[in-house]
């Protein structure tokens, strides 16, 4: 795999990217070694955050965490994208067929148990409020919800709102294409 390293609010060190990638040799096994993966090592006040990307083949697998102490941090960055590899490999199988590029062979041949099935436990309705986007998080906060579906009362498009980690919120627009 390829790797690129950066670093925010933080000084990537030799010591500090030797063992973000020996740690990420573990992942070596699901993908090829073309494939790349970046990782983004922050520091916000204590916490220490690492943010690990691999994109391939129109995919995304994505892992953050926070802790106290970023070197104890990167083995649960590492264990988050090789549940999502496993969970989502034979998806990604009947999907594309055969091997996605990306994938390593032995990989996809190998046969793993995979942990949850996915099914919906509970559906819920409800009437899309045309609202501006303060309006959508407060009605957010109010609930208690991190995300909240909306209707744009200028654009009429549906959106979603969602309330980050950090506390900051983001929103989800659709595109036309």
């Amino acid at each position: 795999m390829k790797y690129n390293i950066i670093g925010k609010n933080i000084e990537v060190t030799k010591g500090l990217e030797n063992a973000v990638v020996d740690k990420l040799h573990k992942l070596d096994k699901y993908f090829n070694e073309e494939t790349p993966v970046q990782v983004m090592l922050s520091v916000e006040k204590q916490r220490h955050i690492i943010e690990i990307t691999i994109p391939f083949n129109g995919q995304i697998l994505r892992g953050e965490i926070d802790g106290k102490d970023m070197y104890a941090i990167i083995d649960d960055a590492v264990a988050i994208i090789e549940r999502q590899v496993v969970r989502f490999k034979n998806k990604l199988r009947r999907r594309h067929r055969g091997n996605p590029i990306g994938f390593a062979d032995d990989f996809m041949s190998a046969d793993y148990d995979e942990d949850e099935t996915l099914r919906i436990d509970r559906r819920k309705q409800f009437a899309v409020k045309p609202m501006d986007i303060e309006e959508a998080i407060m009605q957010m906060e109010l609930v208690g919800h991190t995300f909240f579906v909306y209707r744009d009362a200028q654009t009429e498009e549906v959106n979603v709102v969602y309330k980050r980690k950090n506390g900051t919120y983001g929103l989800i627009e659709p595109v036309v294409s």
